[in-house]
């Protein structure tokens, strides 16, 4: 089996240039034989590359976990195959947090852009191996590490508890006790990835835009903003998600998305939606 780590839940094999605490470009090549490649793991291959810059220009003390995003902007879908170019641009970085922005591209197509990130720097040693993530970067600013070994990412199972059709709906999520990604994030600590919880809840939502939309629209994500982590999701976790989807105006519709767990938010975030219409006859 796999080892997990820098293979589970990494998106950076390669770094090609480099100025420590204020810019990094890299690639991932995603495997050809993976089933999907979400925009929001191409959002996270940003922000990993934007940590590598940020640990090391703090010499390893600290990582940015979680965080809040300004404004993430989705352009078209990365896919099995394709190999991201990545670019971060780092504003400010300290012992305290990483501020940042960055963007993804597929040749000369942007896929996704990040703007005005903010990463709070917390303890690495609480969360991998500092050593091991030294080595890491030497691998990825020295030719490379070998693509491929990133597996795919499960679908996280989803239990649409009410549902008002093209309009709002709640569903339960049960983290998983174990999944392969705890062993890349992190393998000291696990966390289930915000942009798993992301992904989520913009397919539901996307879902009741279609199902506003009775056929006629091809809905996709255009843009999300005042993203925030409140706290960890761990696992074994049960999340409750609501999505409410607003009135499209000017072919635009706008979600709002949350998720709780005891009656307390753990996550918020808001999604625009545009409302492309189908071109079928």
């Amino acid at each position: 089996m796999t080892d997990p780590h820098f293979a589970a839940y990494s998106f950076v094999d390669r770094i090609v240039e480099f100025e420590p605490g204020r810019r990094a470009r890299g690639s991932f090549a995603i495997p050809r034989d993976v089933a999907r490649f979400p925009a929001a793991l191409a959002a996270e291959a940003v922000g990993q590359l934007a940590a590598w810059c940020a640990m090391d220009a703090i010499d390893f003390r600290g990582r940015p976990v979680a965080g809040l995003a300004t404004e993430t902007r989705f352009f078209g879908d990365a896919r099995p195959g394709d190999t991201l170019e990545l670019v971060a641009d780092l504003h400010a970085c300290d012992d305290e947090a990483v501020a940042y922005d960055g963007h993804a591209s597929v040749g000369d197509k942007r896929i996704v852009e990040l703007v005005d990130c903010l990463g709070p720097m917390l303890p690495v040693a609480e969360f991998d191996d500092p050593g091991a993530l030294r080595a890491r970067l030497a691998l990825l600013r020295d030719g490379g590490a070998a693509p491929g070994r990133f597996a795919g990412v499960d679908d996280i199972a989803i239990d649409v508890v009410e549902r008002v059709a093209g309009r709002e709906l709640r569903a339960r999520v049960d983290v998983p006790e174990r999944a392969p990604f705890f062993g890349d994030h992190f393998p000291r600590r696990p966390v289930f990835p915000a942009t798993l919880l992301l992904d989520t809840q913009i397919r539901l939502a996307l879902d009741l835009a279609r199902e506003a939309a009775s056929g006629t629209g091809s809905p996709k994500a255009a843009r999300v903003t005042h993203v925030k982590m409140r706290s960890f999701i761990v696992p074994s976790q049960r999340l409750d998600i609501d999505v409410k989807l607003g009135p499209a105006e000017a072919g635009l519709a706008k979600a709002t998305m949350s998720a709780k767990t005891d009656e307390r938010t753990v996550a918020s975030a808001r999604l625009e939606i545009a409302m492309e219409e189908s071109t079928r006859a």
